[in-house]
């Protein structure tokens, strides 16, 4: 029962940083129980992802392209723009041509510039556009499983740059752990396409990322690699359906 309460302890400290469902407060949590719960990640994408799936499959009487809108806002709301806040920091400071030092301050900076504010609006925009382009509702939940595992991966093959508290203390966790929660996703029609392209997408992010950071990511970096991988897979359906 200890190695039970061990895993399920750290499946519900992955839920509680990744997402704000409401959960009991996990009180004091350490180095090891966040690498261990590292490995849980793809698992809040089944509720970021269900959410999003939900509202499209909903018969709701409203245009697409209303209905997808929602289904971005559902996908934002249950990360609590987590990944979203990633994303445009990393832009401003990755885009500004600036040294890998500068870089690292300006992701900390808590103003939004137009690097991030352009990066941000052009990432929702193509979300809106391929959750309203008749993809089957369980695309979302793909795109959501494959984006966290992608994030997990990235978060072992690279160094951390600077003091990140997400990157310095998530890396690690049990490898058969985010592969079983994957697999599910994998045998959906499309799946393995949509791996590929996730893969791929947050791969290309991370190595661009580590390249203009002197070689290794940081926590807002880990939000550009799920963003990243998660419209990648979306994208594969999408060109599926061309």
């Amino acid at each position: 029962m200890g190695r039970f309460w061990t895993q399920w302890r750290a499946a519900q400290l992955a839920v509680t940083f990744l997402s704000v469902i409401p959960l009991p407060d996990p009180g004091n949590v350490g180095a090891q129980e966040f690498r261990r719960a590292s490995a849980y990640y793809p698992l809040v994408g089944y509720l970021v992802g269900g959410a999003a799936a939900l509202v499209l499959w909903l018969p709701l009487p409203l245009p697409a392209n209303v209905q997808a809108a929602l289904a971005v806002w559902a996908w934002l709301a249950v990360t609590g723009l987590m990944h979203f806040d990633g994303l445009v920091d990393s832009a401003d400071a990755l885009l500004a041509p600036r040294s890998p030092e500068r870089r690292l301050e300006i992701m900390h900076d808590v103003y939004v510039g137009a690097f991030g504010l352009a990066t941000g609006v052009v990432a929702l925009l193509l979300l809106w556009s391929l959750l309203g382009a008749g993809l089957p509702a369980y695309a979302a939940v793909v795109a959501a499983v494959l984006g966290r595992a992608v994030m997990w991966g990235v978060m072992n093959a690279f160094p951390v740059a600077g003091s990140s508290r997400l990157g310095g203390q998530s890396r690690g966790g049990a490898v058969w752990v985010p592969l079983l929660l994957t697999v599910p996703v994998l045998l959906l029609p499309g799946g393995w396409q949509a791996a590929l392209a996730a893969g791929a997408g947050g791969w290309l992010a991370a190595r661009f990322a580590a390249g203009r950071l002197g070689g290794g990511l940081s926590g807002d970096i880990y939000g550009l690699v799920v963003v990243a991988a998660e419209l990648g897979a979306l994208g594969a359906y999408a060109w599926g359906r061309a």
